[in-house]
């Protein structure tokens, strides 16, 4: 039997070698950050285990975490909370969703060194409010009207930001014009020749895709590290032609198959891209998709486009951890959020029409399977991640 090393090793073999390296090192940062790099390998062990319940397929984003829930602006321009992260989506079993969250539950408390009953009762909660979502059969959505609590001031907090001080971060001014700052340890000089290709294809996309800002050219680029590292991103700077000093940060990520496409024995639809896939799956199961979102192929190579924003943001947990009724709240958010997606998106290619899914939420005889498991798995993790960090210190991934 291979070895967690060995199969993390195989898995990003074919990342950008420079990159793995930092996401290696990200990895060894605590338990979480573990198990979110390891979303392939969860998958994997999950798609054999036969103690839980089947369940009516659904549309997943395929990495449910605690840290996948945040704000952004919507294309209407307001503020929500909600799911935020479906490069991993697919159709799959409901129960496959639940069960990566309630472990997140519990491996994240572990870090925060709450303890372990209070976990397995903020796992319970979501479970609880998922359920009691679902059977409703009415999907919901937080913007900050709408919310309570510590999301509320949050969304409260980051609607306040705007699009000037983005640029102010990310930008500096050279000879009376803006460019994307390279002082910044998250941004990369773009090789002469290739920033040129990359700008003339934002350049086309600007003027053919009807998702795209209007009136707007390219002035600067750079390659970006942001998200699931050691994949090619670059962010682009434009400059609107007709307003001045109007400016957006346009953000291009490249998009590879989904890691638990190998392990659903579920037929999937027949997609254009893998960038179709996600901006396919993202807008059918957010309320209100992200500005700018749309898909192109670059070098023969799927990417997703959005607009850099200053308002899309997670939760810090670290943050909120004495406030335990504050999390209280947000746990239930959560679980309101994902089920109000797979509502959302029912019936669609393969979902299981809103019934089925009202059917499954009044049955709550699989919770306790969930549960279970979960509690299991966080033992295994924490024991994968004291590996790793021997096999990161003996040189096994240099």
């Amino acid at each position: 039997m291979k070895s967690v090393s060995q199969r993390l090793r195989e898995y990003n073999k074919d990342l950008l070698p420079e990159m793995v390296q930092i996401k290696y090192t990200l990895m060894a940062e605590n338990m979480f950050r573990f198990f979110r790099g390891t979303n392939h390998l969860f998958y994997e062990d999950f798609s054999k285990t036969k103690t839980i319940p089947p369940s009516p397929l659904a549309w997943i984003c395929g990495d449910l975490h605690l840290e996948n829930f945040g704000s952004y602006k919507g294309d209407n321009r307001l503020v929500y909370f909600d799911l935020n992260d479906f490069d991993e989506s697919i159709l799959a079993p409901a129960s496959w969703e639940l069960t990566r969250i309630v472990t997140s539950i519990l491996v994240a408390f572990n870090i925060l060194k709450i303890e372990q009953k209070k976990a397995i009762r903020m796992a319970q909660l979501f479970l609880k409010s998922y359920s009691a979502t679902l059977s409703k059969g009415k999907p919901y959505y937080i913007e900050r009207n709408t919310s309570k609590g510590i999301v509320c001031t949050f969304l409260k907090a980051v609607a306040k930001r705007k699009k000037k001080e983005l640029l102010q971060k990310r930008t500096i001014k050279d000879k009376d014009e803006l460019r994307i700052l390279l002082d910044d340890p998250r941004h990369f000089e773009i090789d002469p020749f290739l920033k040129r290709e990359l700008e003339h294809h934002i350049t086309e996309w600007i003027i053919y895709n009807h998702d795209s800002p209007y009136n707007y050219k390219v002035i600067d680029s750079v390659f970006r590290l942001a998200g699931t590292v050691g994949l090619k991103r670059y962010a682009f700077l434009l400059k609107s032609v007709n307003t001045k000093g109007k400016y957006l940060l346009v953000d291009m990520k490249q998009a590879r198959a989904s890691s638990l496409a190998p392990y659903v024995n579920v037929p999937q639809p027949q997609w254009e891209s893998e960038a179709a896939r996600v901006v396919a799956v993202q807008q059918r199961m957010q309320n209100i998709p992200p500005a700018l979102l749309s898909c192109s192929i670059f070098k023969d190579e799927p990417y997703l486009i959005q607009e850099m924003q200053p308002v899309k943001d997670s939760i810090n947990f670290k943050l909120i951890k004495e406030r335990y009724r504050d999390i209280y709240q947000v746990i239930d958010d959560m679980a309101i959020l994902t089920a109000s997606a797979q509502l959302r998106s029912s019936g669609r290619q393969g979902a299981a029409v809103a019934d089925e899914l009202i059917v499954f939420g009044q049955n709550l005889q699989w919770q306790d399977a969930i549960l279970e498991y979960a509690e299991q798995y966080a033992k295994k993790i924490k024991k994968d991640y004291a590996q790793y960090l021997k096999d990161i210190k003996k040189g096994d991934f240099s």
